[in-house]
């Protein structure tokens, strides 16, 4: 790898095509290593859990912070569409959720949006979140407090999460930590598997009831 300086002294980097190659090479592997160790029992349990929710005909909330919302509110419409399952996600109401961060304070969005719900023991909270949530530090504590609502209504918990898992490791009835292969890439692999486990899940024969639209073509 080739190092220069500009004119005005500031650091750059030459063959730039080379350099993103071996990155792209290492990501890969590192996610290849992910993979190799990711916990498929507990994506077997969290399947099950949903077959049961949906024949149960219970309800499936999904939550996030970030990239969590954005995967929560995708995941939404695949647990609908392709598995069948009564979806919905808080952070899709962005009046809502912006009142009650206005109104009431951001740590307790997700909880009383649950309690309107009408959350219950038939129902499943299921978390996207890197560090799972931290009580003690004030990390995602709005799911943090939806956690702890789901525990007080008897609902079951599900995630997918990295790190340690966090506080929905602690609490959750299944859950999938993404293994950390490299401290420095843990957000970026842990939401891309969040991905991967959920598009995972809803094809699963046992819980997809709708084909999707390429796999149908002739």
């Amino acid at each position: 790898m080739a190092i220069a300086f500009s004119s005005d002294n500031s650091l750059f980097i030459k063959n730039k095509t080379k350099v993103s190659n071996q990155f792209a090479k290492q990501y890969l592997q590192e996610a290849a290593e992910i993979i190799s160790k990711i916990d498929v029992d507990q994506i077997d349990k969290m399947t099950a859990l949903l077959l049961e929710l949906r024949n149960n005909k219970g309800r499936l909330f999904l939550v996030g912070v970030g990239g969590g919302a954005g995967h929560a509110s995708h995941a939404v419409n695949d647990f609908r569409k392709i598995a069948g399952i009564e979806s919905y996600s808080p952070s899709d109401n962005v009046s809502e959720l912006t009142a009650r961060t206005n109104d009431e304070g951001w740590e307790t969005t997700y909880s009383a949006w649950l309690q309107v719900s009408n959350l219950s023991s038939k129902d499943m909270l299921f978390v996207f979140s890197v560090g799972g949530g931290d009580a003690e530090r004030n990390i995602s504590a709005n799911i943090v407090n939806a956690l702890k609502l789901a525990k007080e209504t008897g609902c079951k918990i599900i995630g997918v999460v990295g790190r340690d898992g966090g506080y929905t490791g602690k609490v959750a009835d299944a859950c999938v930590i993404v293994p950390t292969v490299n401290k420095d890439y843990i957000t970026p692999h842990t939401e891309s598997f969040q991905a991967l486990v959920w598009h995972l899940i809803v094809s699963d024969p046992r819980l997809q009831q709708m084909s999707n639209k390429w796999e149908s073509q002739k």
